[in-house]
């Protein structure tokens, strides 16, 4: 998102029909200094949004009223979705120095900081904002908790995920936060316990039932792994999720094993075509798919290489296909 600024386009007069009158030499214009970085990003911001009503409208709000922070805050949004996040993070920048105690302004900074992938800036300035403005609504902690995470500040996330439960115990969606940092220290006991009460408050939820079925894999309970992810999604989904975890773990004929029975449930699933390309890489052995009953092996095995030896593969374990599993950033995705 980029600020789009009208710019008028001057017509150049033609001197042929015209003789100009004698005039005194002006004395010479200082240079003008080199325009900065953001200067230009606002003037290409500004020619891709001269036609844009919408943003033309949000521009003369909050020339308007500059003490409108929701005015700002939705301009900010407007960039963004149109694709230009790093003015929309100068929009919120400026915001915050406008407004330094608004918690929604904060917020909004955050957001766009995690967009640009710059957790250690949003850290330090929510955990100061934090400090000078306690809060009681449990999303600061939150995005504190999930920041420090995403930047391998396990310990640290854990904290601020507890005390956003604190502050709202009957979320699921910080239930699940809290449970996944707990995962990746590998207290799969606490985590199981958070994802188990994530489900009690929504037992729809997707993404709970796909860390816990990590949790119940990691810990070899393999069987209730399965029957974990099978009731959020297809049998062929739950065999080709444990076959992913498998496969990490370096165990690949129980991987191979999975990968048949999933693909015996739907011959066509790409995650787990793509999972039996990449164990065959990894073990040596040929691809293979499940047969039908009147294919001969040598029909098999052309089908397999037709559907599975296209394109290069990256040798790299972290190539696994399964489920998404990460955390909710703020509120549940």
């Amino acid at each position: 998102m980029g600020f789009r600024l009208t710019l008028v386009t001057v017509a150049a007069l033609s001197a042929s029909c015209m003789r100009p009158a004698p005039m005194a030499k002006a004395s010479a214009a200082p240079p003008q200094a080199s325009q900065t970085v953001w200067e230009r990003q606002i003037h290409n911001a500004t020619d891709a949004g001269d036609g844009d009503y919408q943003l033309r409208v949000l521009r003369e709000k909050v020339a308007a009223d500059s003490e409108s922070v929701p005015a700002r805050l939705e301009l900010a949004k407007a960039y963004q979705e149109r694709g230009y996040p790093d003015v929309a993070l100068e929009i919120c920048r400026l915001a915050a120095a406008r407004f330094p105690g608004s918690g929604e302004v904060q917020l909004a900074l955050v957001r766009a900081l995690n967009t640009m992938r710059r957790p250690a800036e949003a850290i330090e300035g929510l955990e100061a904002f934090l400090k000078e403005h306690p809060q009681t609504a449990p999303d600061y902690y939150s995005w504190l908790g999930i920041l420090r995470d995403e930047s391998g500040l396990w310990t640290l996330g854990e904290t601020a995920h507890r005390k956003a439960l604190e502050l709202s115990p009957a979320a699921d969606s910080l239930h699940n936060n809290l449970g996944y940092n707990l995962l990746m220290q590998k207290k799969n006991a606490e985590a199981a316990a958070e994802f188990h009460e994530a489900l009690k408050l929504n037992p729809r939820s997707q993404v709970a039932h796909n860390n816990l079925g990590l949790v119940l894999a990691n810990q070899n309970a393999n069987g209730e792994a399965v029957a974990n992810w099978q009731s959020a999604a297809d049998a062929a989904t739950a065999h080709n999720n444990l076959a992913a975890v498998l496969i990490e773990k370096g165990n690949y004929p129980a991987a191979r094993k999975e990968l048949e029975i999933s693909l015996g449930y739907n011959r066509n699933l790409p995650a787990a075509l793509k999972n039996l390309e990449l164990v065959s890489r990894l073990d040596g052995n040929p691809a293979f798919l499940p047969g039908k009953p009147d294919q001969t092996g040598w029909e098999r095995w052309k089908a397999g290489f037709k559907k599975l030896w296209v394109g290069p593969l990256d040798d790299s374990r972290k190539d696994t296909v399964k489920t998404e599993s990460r955390p909710a950033t703020g509120e549940e995705r």
